[in-house]
Formats: structure tokens, sequence, C-alpha cells
């Protein structure tokens, strides 16, 4: 997988690099702005771009417009954010475009090489994936009655579908079995009003879509 990195920190991008590296990635490109991003992109056509939300010359939303602008001219590439802090509005801002081939990460919980790997490869293959805090931020910048309506379990399997899991895999990690969470999904389905299939990235960019809703 061709891997595009951004950050204005050289020791955070070479960190990301050296770890994507191990993990099999070829890392065509590293940048240290949005504009050296976007220029690198149209060069070296990555599949995944990974991109830091503030980069010079303001720190505000410099990565942000640079992820827009790379979809706007090579949608097949995938964006993946690296955040310091969980920033609802940006996130609603690349979801408002559309959530497949996006994905949302926190810096500070990128622990698990095979995790970011995996994260990389769903979001290159027009899958999604947010963290849990981005989820739990979305939806209470949502404020949808009908998310009052879900249990705690199902606001749990919620936030986990979003990250691009599998049935197995969720419950894997809340220790119940694959049947528990294929009800708990299809529960969540209903009283959110969406459709309910079992293909993986047609249900988790039915959620995203969902919470990207004004």
């Amino acid at each position: 997988m061709r891997v595009a990195i951004a950050d204005d920190s050289l020791l955070v991008r070479e960190g990301i690099a050296a770890l994507l590296r191990r993990a099999g990635c070829e890392i065509v490109a590293e940048a240290a702005s949005g504009e050296e991003l976007v220029r690198a992109v149209d060069e070296h056509r990555p599949e995944v771009a990974v991109v830091d939300v503030r980069m010079p010359p303001t720190q505000t939303d410099e990565g942000v417009r640079a992820a827009l602008e790379i979809r706007a001219r090579h949608p097949g590439t995938g964006i993946v954010i690296l955040s310091q802090e969980v920033e609802a509005g940006v996130a609603m801002r690349l979801l408002a475009e559309t959530p497949a081939g996006l994905g949302y990460l926190l810096k500070d919980r990128v622990s698990e090489l095979d995790d970011l790997a995996g994260t990389l490869r769903r979001v290159a293959d027009g899958g999604s994936a947010l963290d849990p805090a981005v989820v739990r931020a979305l939806l209470t910048l949502r404020g949808d009655a009908r998310l009052d309506g879900l249990s705690a379990r199902e606001h749990e399997v919620l936030a986990i579908v979003a990250e691009g899991l599998s049935n197995k895999a969720i419950g894997e990690r809340l220790m119940i079995t694959p049947d528990a969470v294929r009800k708990h999904v299809t529960s969540i389905f209903g009283k959110l009003d969406l459709p309910a299939g079992e293909d993986a990235h047609r249900r988790i960019l039915a959620v995203l879509a969902y919470l990207a809703e004004r």
C-alpha cells in the first residue's frame, strides 16, 4: 500500500513513516504542510494520505483543506486524519462530503501497529474508521432524539461499528457472541431508520452518513 504523510513535526512524521514501513507500507512522500501534501498526491497517487489537522502557516485547518482538495482531485485516494484531540467540527466537515474512504484517529491512541495498518487498509478499500472518542463527540453534537432510544450497550456497539470492525471483532472486544452483536446492530439500525445489511462497508457508511447529517 502506497502512503503519503503530512505533519509539520519532523519527529511525528518520521515516527509514523517508520511504523507504517514496519507494517509493509511504501511511503511515497513526507510533507510538512498541506500544500506539499497536495502536490505529493498529485505526483505519486498514493492509495492513502495521512494528514494532521493543524499545519503551517496558520496552524488552524490547513490539513482539512488539503484533505478536501485531495478528495476533489483524486476521489479514489483514502484520507486518514491524525489529530491531537477530538475536533467534531472537522469530522462533520469531512463526513459531509462523503464518509467513504475516510478515517479519523487520535495520535495518542495509535498504540497498536496492527490497528493502524488495518485502519489504512479499510480506508484504502473505500471503508471508514473513526476513533470511538470522535464517534461519541459526533453523537453528542448531533443531538437526535432517536439516539436517546439506544441502550448503553447499543451506544457501545454503534461506536465500534463506526471504527470499521466486523461483528466477530466487536464481540471479542465486548466479550459477547457474534449473534448478540448481530441483534444489537439490527436493533440500532431499526431505531435509527437505517437500511440493514451484512456488508460491513455498507453499514459503516450508513452510520457515518447518518451522523454527518445536519
